[in-house]
Parts: structure tokens; sequence; C-alpha cells
């Protein structure tokens, strides 16, 4: 699969041959979906918490005699029928993570970026670098290229001067390429790679 290259400014810098075993495969939305619902399930924090009628502080006093008043039996004011008392099957500290395999993951990436390519949602630049860290000067040159929604992904180490650039315009994000996932990339209108970014998917799916 061919795709052009261009700079920042959308200028065109060349073209590149983008390997068909990532980015030319036929997207499957049941792996994706898959691993969307495993990385939000892992980073949930799990620290929701009610207090049981083990955890309330009252008197351990029976309420009153057990017979001849006509009402239920009760022996204890912290049970969850009375106010005040614990609450009974509520939710306790726990991980939301679940299991899902290595492999599944890896194709789950590749399926994400063949989507985003056959739906001409890739974007690749010769570099993200700046001069000088500049925010206007940067929405200038977004504006040039018809970004307003998108994921930026360089190599092991974005430039600083880019990234403070951009850390301030709403809907653009920036990776590193060890960074790079499915929930991201399918959130974002754009995915934009480096020449750096791609060298290295390509490594790393060899």
């Amino acid at each position: 699969m061919k795709i052009d290259i261009t700079s920042i400014d959308g200028a065109s810098a060349g073209s590149i041959e983008l390997d068909d075993a990532i980015f030319g495969l036929e997207p499957r939305e049941d792996l994706i979906a898959r691993m969307i619902r495993y990385q939000l399930a892992k980073r949930r924090a799990g620290t929701h918490a009610v207090k049981n009628r083990a955890d309330i502080w009252r008197t351990g006093k029976k309420m009153y005699k057990q017979k001849g008043t006509g009402g239920a039996r009760h022996g204890s004011a912290r049970v969850p029928q009375f106010r005040g008392g614990g609450r009974a099957f509520g939710p306790q500290v726990r991980s939301h993570a679940h299991d899902l395999p290595k492999h599944v993951r890896a194709l789950a990436l590749r399926h994400a970026l063949s989507a985003k390519a056959r739906s001409g949602g890739i974007v690749v630049w010769d570099k993200a670098e700046l001069a000088e860290a500049k925010t206007k000067a940067l929405v200038a040159s977004f504006a040039k290229s018809g970004l307003g929604n998108a994921l930026i992904i360089d190599g092991q180490e974005p430039q600083a001067n880019f990234c403070l650039a951009a850390r301030n315009i709403p809907q653009i994000d920036i990776l590193p390429v060890q960074g790079i996932n499915v929930y991201d990339i399918v959130r974002r209108e754009k995915l934009v790679l480096t020449r750096a970014a791609l060298d290295a998917l390509e490594a790393r799916f060899k």
C-alpha cells in the first residue's frame, strides 16, 4: 500500500510503501472491540466501596425483646433493613482487569491500523520537529494540513519543542511509538505516523 509523505505544513515530501501485514488486513471489529474493552477495564481504579454491617459502629444490644411485640424478630441495628445500617452486596475494592492473550492484543493493534488505513485516516510525516515551541505556529501548520483531531505517533522520544507546542491544543494527542494503542487510534479521526514510528512498527511486527 503506497501513501504520500508530507511535512507538518502539508507539503509533499515523497511517498512510502506501507507493509500489508500491518496496514492491509481486513479489519475485524470484534477484535478491536475486545481490545478497547480490555484497555478501559484495566485502567479503572476499582476503589469503590461501601460499608457492610461489620463496618458500621452501632450498639450490639438487642433492639427489643424476641416475643410479644407483634413485629419481626431483630437482633441488630446494623443490618441493611434499618437506616444507618450496612449495605448488602455493595461494591468492594477490586481490580476490573481481565486477561487477553498477548497475540490477540498484537493482532487487534494491526487490525486497528488496517481499519484506519482503509478509511483514509493515516497521515505520514517525514518528522515531527519544531525549531521553537510555539503553539500558535503549530496551530497554523495544522490548519494548512487539515488536522483538527489526531493522534501523532513519533519515534522512541518525541521532540520536546513539538510536545510543548502541541500539549495545549485540544483533540491532539502525542505518543512515542511504544505507547501506541487501539483505544487512542480509534478515538481520533486521524493517525499521524512519522518515518521513525513506521520503522519501529515494522520492526515490532516482523
